[in-house]
């Protein structure tokens, strides 16, 4: 799945752990921007991820892979991108 600033993948847990917490794998490239641009984009993915963790499916992993365009949001406009996402991560689920 795909947001302007970010691309999401979600994966299966290999062996299944039923029930167990979504998890969440951060990769923020040169290409975003520099040390501090890169770790306050993650610190932001990272508070969200906190936050609605129990809105995502379980038994999953959600990988997120930011964009350059990361570098220009708030963390207001990160949730808002994320919050669209949720529910087709949550049909993700089913497949």
């Amino acid at each position: 799945m795909t947001t302007p600033s970010f691309l999401l993948l979600v994966a299966t847990r290999f062996p299944a752990c039923e029930g167990a917490p979504a998890r969440l794998g951060l990769t923020v490239s040169r290409r975003v921007g520099g040390a501090v641009t890169r770790n306050r984009v993650k610190r932001r993915i990272r508070e969200w991820f906190r936050r609605n963790r129990s809105a995502l499916p379980l038994d999953r992993d959600l990988v997120v892979i930011a964009r350059p365009a990361a570098a220009r949001l708030e963390g207001c406009e990160i949730e808002r991108e994320f919050v669209g996402a949720i529910p087709r991560l949550a049909a993700a689920r089913s497949r």
